[in-house]
């Protein structure tokens, strides 16, 4: 056989062999997507598995604009078990996007400190982009502030699967709360009834 058919037969293993690869595709703990060949960690949320076919190869580095701009303005969104049109709609602009951000539920006193002392306020959904914030959805507003800290724009990545989060372990919902906490108030003690008919004890009224 001839160099040049080794050469062609080598040629598609390798073709064949990029065909059939597999890679990962996985939310860390600083809610970053990221791809790679290899399983992903413990811990890992969203696990994808991918097969790659044709000339289109998937890398585990994010393009050097989006990591740059993830370094320099990494993406927070404040979000809570309660908020849900405007919170979906918020989450979703940023998976079209292909953004990778943090997601915090604001339901205790330690979150709700937290976006207070980021926003001054207790209104949900707030878009944190590095030190710039956007209350409440928009979308105008979202792609002003994500253009501005230098993400890639809408559908120069692919897009985001990153899921409303489960509700955090504890939480309870307003009307549970309430019903809790009426069963945890102490009832007063019950009085026995006082005796009736002609043999009851009187009582003077000194």
């Amino acid at each position: 056989m001839r160099r040049s058919h080794l050469a062609a037969l080598f040629g598609l293993a390798l073709v064949f062999g990029v065909a059939q690869a597999q890679t990962y595709r996985w939310v860390d703990e600083q809610g970053r997507v990221l791809y790679s060949d290899l399983p992903p960690p413990p811990g890992a949320r969203n696990v994808e598995k991918r097969s790659l076919g044709g000339s289109i190869v998937e890398t585990s580095i994010p393009p050097f604009e989006l990591q740059r701009a993830m370094k320099t303005s990494p993406v927070t969104l404040f979000s809570s078990p309660t908020c849900k049109e405007a919170c979906a709609q918020a989450r979703a602009a940023l998976n079209a996007r292909g953004v990778p951000f943090r997601e915090v539920q604001v339901w205790n006193e330690e979150t709700n400190e937290e976006l207070r002392r980021v926003t001054g306020g207790n209104d949900v959904p707030v878009l944190l982009v590095g030190r710039d914030l956007q209350k409440g959805f928009l979308q105008s507003d979202y792609d002003a502030l994500l253009d501005i800290a230098g993400y890639p724009k809408i559908g120069s990545l692919p897009p985001g699967k990153q899921a409303e989060p489960a509700l955090p372990e504890g939480y309870l919902a307003p009307g549970e709360r309430e019903a809790q906490k009426v069963q945890a108030e102490p009832k007063p003690p019950a009085q026995e009834p006082r005796p009736t008919g002609p043999y009851a004890p009187r009582f003077s009224a000194k």
